[in-house]
């Protein structure tokens, strides 16, 4: 008897080892949830994953799921759903609709959002919920197209009317518009197969194309250039792969460095700080891009100060 009961003994001792070393290696699970595949969100992504690393949260710490929703509401839904479900510890939630669904469905995983443009406006309040805005610097936009195409009376701009946060810029931009006595036509699409009709309708009727940061539209930029390229009319662009793939210009924010600053609230969230007690933050840096090549095909002379 006395040698059965050393055995459980050991037994006992080994499995609480083995419960203590599990503890300890567990590794966070963090869902990353993104509503389409766009540079812009894409580089918040690879910004929020750097930002990880360098906070001490290697790959061996962390199990990072990511999913993607393709555009679509319903699966952003599903997928924040699924998150909670499977118990994650954080969640990071690429642009508007991805950070509604994640707050729609648990109100206790934090959640770090980034490239969403107004917070407060569309209800992302509240007390497990941090991140980055990605507003655009929409006063600045119009000014450029004042700078290079000094001729504009009329801006067209063609945006999702399902995101928030597109409804939000468009309302911006009149305002901003406005102070130039610019005239803003817009054009709402629902889905990517309606883009190209929209623009074909809008191109006709203006001097100069702007997009906001829809995701949608962003998507759908070598679609929109091409319509735009057909109609010889320049396109102020929202984001630098816009410029990059033939857009006249922009003056946007660095979404890579957008999410490596999400990524340090995050490293702060997991270090045991609390989400309500960080500020949703901006980024205050803007930079200016213009594409040489496309200025001039168009004749615009400008002269950077």
């Amino acid at each position: 008897m006395k040698k059965i009961g050393i055995t459980l003994l050991g037994v006992m001792i080994l499995a609480a080892c083995g419960k203590e070393s599990s503890t300890n290696n567990k590794k966070i699970n963090i869902g990353i949830t993104q509503i389409i595949e766009h540079p812009a969100l894409d580089a918040t992504v690879a910004g929020f994953k750097e930002a990880l690393e360098d906070g001490g949260y290697t790959e061996d710490k962390v199990n990072i799921e990511a999913q993607n929703a393709q555009g679509d509401f319903g699966i952003a839904q599903t997928i924040a759903s699924n998150f909670v479900q499977s118990k994650k510890d954080l969640i990071l939630a690429v642009s508007t609709p991805s950070a509604q669904s994640a707050f729609n469905a648990t109100k206790d995983i934090p959640i770090l959002i980034t490239a969403v443009t107004d917070p407060v406006a569309v209800g992302l309040v509240g007390d497990n919920i941090t991140g980055t805005s990605d507003m655009a610097p929409v006063n600045k936009q119009v000014e450029l197209i004042k700078a290079l195409l000094p001729n504009t009376k009329r801006i067209g701009v063609v945006y999702n009317t399902s995101e928030e946060n597109s409804q939000i810029l468009v309302k911006k931009l009149k305002v901003e518009s406005e102070k130039y006595g610019y005239k803003v036509v817009e054009k709402g699409v629902t889905s990517v197969n309606e883009v190209g009709q929209a623009l074909d309708v809008l191109l006709k009727d203006v001097d100069v194309l702007y997009t906001p940061t829809d995701n949608l539209i962003v998507a759908a930029t070598p679609l929109v250039l091409s319509k735009a390229n057909e109609a010889n009319v320049p396109v102020i662009g929202c984001i630098e792969d816009q410029v990059i793939q033939g857009a006249l210009a922009t003056e946007t924010l660095d979404y890579k460095q957008l999410g490596y600053q999400t990524g340090e609230i995050a490293v702060r969230v997991l270090n045991g700080e609390n989400p309500k007690d960080i500020p949703i933050e901006t980024q205050r840096d803007t930079k200016l891009l213009i594409n040489k090549e496309v200025a001039e095909r168009l004749n615009i002379n400008f002269q950077l100060n």
